[in-house]
């Protein structure tokens, strides 16, 4: 069947979120002549947004809740009680501000002048738009698990995109760099592409680095990836 849609992993796929909130920690320390190991603390934060997140239905909370929430319980456990309120505001509001990798801006128009291009993110939508419009990346749709009320990787999340999207799933290529997203959205019936991300967790290596050799596509870049599909 032929591929008329690509759905994109957000966070760690297209955003540098390891670069900007570790960056955020940083300034924030130096106001307040704090010394930690900023990358780890960062990575940290991550994995316990994410395990709060990851496969949630219908929670009464989103991922703007989990961050702030988690950044409280970070704060706390690595001893950082010198961040103020506001400090706590500015690392909390870098989500809403990170950066694209640069490989994916210039790629993104390419691939849309030929297939439909959605953001698939469990992310917020307010937050993809403001990452969006900073990055100037130009969407036809954003799809977060928000609206769906079911997070990836749960099969809902990908059925109902396929479904909004008036598409069946294997007209549908769900990019990312994890395999859990790929592998659940192929159970679905996407199709899949692996793209490479070795620096998202920094100066620590991905926890997922590997790609399922099934994926229809596995690329070490976004330009790499256009190539294959013709673009």
């Amino acid at each position: 069947m032929t591929l008329k849609a690509l759905a994109f992993d957000t966070g760690g796929t297209i955003l540098d979120w390891h670069g900007g909130i570790s960056r955020a920690f940083a300034k924030a320390g130096a106001r307040r002549g704090l010394v930690a190991d900023w990358h780890t603390i960062t990575n940290e934060y991550r994995r316990r947004s994410l395990r709060r997140m990851v496969g949630q239905v219908n929670p009464e909370f989103d991922f703007d809740d989990v961050h702030r929430e988690t950044l409280d319980d970070v704060v706390k456990d690595f001893r950082l009680d010198a961040f103020t309120a506001e400090d706590r505001d500015a690392i909390w509001h870098a989500w809403y501000a990170l950066e694209a990798w640069p490989d994916f801006p210039d790629v993104l128009g390419r691939l849309r002048q030929r297939f439909i291009v959605v953001s698939l993110t469990l992310l917020t939508t307010s937050l993809v738009i403001s990452v969006s419009r900073r990055n100037d990346l130009q969407w036809d749709a954003i799809i977060s698990c928000q609206m769906t009320g079911h997070h990836k990787p749960h099969p809902e999340a990908y059925q109902k995109a396929a479904q909004w999207l008036a598409l069946d799933p294997e007209e549908i290529l769900m990019v990312a760099c994890h395999n859990f997203d790929l592998n659940a959205a192929r159970a679905c019936g996407y199709r899949s592409a692996f793209v490479r991300r070795p620096a998202e967790w920094g100066p620590e290596q991905p926890p997922d680095p590997v790609p399922n050799p099934a994926h229809d596509f596995i690329v070490d870049s976004f330009p790499e990836l256009a190539g294959k599909l013709g673009v």
